[in-house]
């Protein structure tokens, strides 16, 4: 009975695998919408905190204010990372014309060998081709941001009939209260672990711009974005960019100075957002153990690519939250919180 309850449960794995990885192109603008979604319910309950907004501003004008500002604030990203992406398209033979000099300059500062194989086909490197399919990526992601938007706007106008559409589905109290319980679990954990997740993001970002802008780093704002968007990364986020940064400073003027400048400084903010400050704010109210969050990078890495890795840990914890309601799944979700406790 065990061996054929395991054979069912890998089958039904396999199966949401295959649809999750078939499936990607229209679930992930659907996930992302409702994880956007999640920061702006955690901003307006915020914002109602205040007397004067809970008092006379009604939740419809409230979901107006929010829906103007998140466009405009996406719009402002768009048409700023655009042009930084613009002007790099433009200068991307100067930095081809650098990578024969990186590679002479390494040679020489490290005394190694190691680049010389390298250099002797550095005629068949196109390093164009490398930034051009990094821009490809950003561009991609940003055409799916108006289906996302009209997500989100449609996800705030069906918040006001969703509790009476639950009440119908579940007319005994009791499996309301349950249903609710779970969702307001949900609610408050991924909400809140995505909000001050992306304060500390926004924090990251926003110091390294200005490194970068004062180091005379080329498109600082595009290079601050991708920091900002690489720290939802568990773990790997922050290294990746940090070194993104760091091999294009090299790559831009061609002498290590001013990438082990870039190295240095965003290390350091890395370290002291992510482990003095991040810790402080965010503390560990999401009860996931280390090696489930890694597992989880690479798993959903793996389906969706560095949106799935970005989405990780949101999703790994409602599958937690999930997991520990029911009796028959409550064991799993033992296994995947820190330290056994619910």
């Amino acid at each position: 009975m065990k061996i054929e309850r395991a054979a069912h449960l890998a089958i039904v794995l396999s199966f949401i695998g295959l649809l999750l990885l078939l499936a990607k192109d229209l679930l992930i603008p659907i996930v992302l919408a409702v994880f956007i979604w999640f920061i702006i319910r955690e901003i307006r309950i915020l914002l109602r905190k205040n007397k004067f907004i809970r008092q006379y501003i009604p939740r419809w004008l409230e979901n107006i204010i929010a829906t103007l500002f998140l466009f405009s604030l996406v719009g402002f990203i768009i048409t700023v990372v655009s042009s930084n992406i613009s002007f790099l398209s433009s200068k991307l033979p100067m930095y081809q014309a650098n990578v024969n000099s990186v590679i002479q300059l390494i040679n020489e500062t490290f005394k190694i060998d190691l680049f010389d194989n390298f250099k002797s086909r550095s005629s068949e490197f196109n390093f164009s081709n490398l930034i051009q399919l990094a821009i490809n990526s950003i561009t991609a992601i940003f055409s799916n941001v108006f289906i996302i938007l009209i997500y989100i706007l449609f996800m705030l106008i069906e918040e006001a009939s969703f509790v009476h559409k639950l009440r119908a589905i579940y007319p005994k109290r009791e499996s309301l209260e349950t249903t609710l319980n779970i969702l307001n679990k949900i609610d408050s954990s991924v909400g809140r672990y995505l909000l001050l997740k992306s304060f500390m993001s926004i924090v990251t970002g926003t110091l390294s711009y200005f490194v970068l802008l004062l180091i005379g780093v080329d498109a600082a704002f595009f290079w601050a974005f991708i920091i900002f968007v690489l720290n939802y990364i568990p773990t790997i986020g922050s290294l990746i960019a940090t070194l993104f940064p760091t091999f294009f400073a090299l790559l831009q003027f061609g002498e290590l100075a001013p990438a082990l400048w870039v190295l240095v400084v965003i290390g350091l903010i890395q370290v002291l957002v992510g482990n003095l400050l991040e810790p402080k704010i965010m503390g560990n109210s999401l009860n996931l153990s280390p090696l489930v969050v890694i597992l989880a990078l690479s798993i959903w890495g793996a389906l969706w690519g560095i949106t799935g890795m970005v989405l990780s840990v949101p999703m790994t914890v409602i599958l937690l939250i999930l997991f520990s309601e029911f009796p028959k799944t409550r064991s799993i979700a033992i296994l995947l919180s820190e330290k056994g406790k619910l």
